[in-house]
């Protein structure tokens, strides 16, 4: 099986919670894939490619050379299956992240079933894409809970 990873997400936006999984994922595998997923039936806060250009902004300033980044806009599990890539990196916060991360796999796994996955805790457990989001509409800075890239893209007039 090749050491190949994959870390999907919405990264709506990306955080340093995010950040810090791709992290641990491009210590331990030769290649990580960072794919932001496209839901058709959910509205995105940030433009995917913009997203996709400042998590790669964010890879090049840390000098993380075995990631890349890529928006798609199909199942997750035939993603791994057509990239032939045997492990699926998840961050977990809490037991509630656990139990939902076990679900999906079941399914991703009748899609691909050699898939495993790997758990990653989380550092910050209250940093999530959605604590983020609200925080800045109200007018709050974030800078602390996301690259500089990304806090550029999110305070886009």
């Amino acid at each position: 099986m090749s050491n190949i990873a994959v870390y999907p997400g919405s990264f709506d936006p990306f955080t340093n919670g995010h950040l810090d999984i791709v992290l641990k994922s491009a210590r331990l595998f030769d290649q990580v894939h960072i794919v932001i997923g496209v839901n058709a039936e959910k509205k995105r806060s940030y433009d995917s490619e913009k997203m996709k250009r400042a998590i790669e902004e964010t890879l090049q300033e840390l000098q993380i050379t075995n990631c890349d980044v890529c928006v798609y806009d199909g199942l997750i599990a035939q993603y791994t299956a057509e990239n032939k890539i045997g492990y699926m990196i998840r961050g977990l916060r809490n037991n509630l992240d656990y139990n939902y991360e076990e679900n999906i796999a079941e399914i991703n796994k009748l899609i691909d079933p050699g898939l495993e996955y790997v758990y990653f805790r989380a550092e910050n457990v209250a940093v999530s894409s959605s604590m983020v989001k609200e925080l800045n509409s109200y007018g709050h800075s974030v800078s602390n809970f996301v690259p500089h890239a990304v806090w550029e893209i999110m305070n886009e007039t």
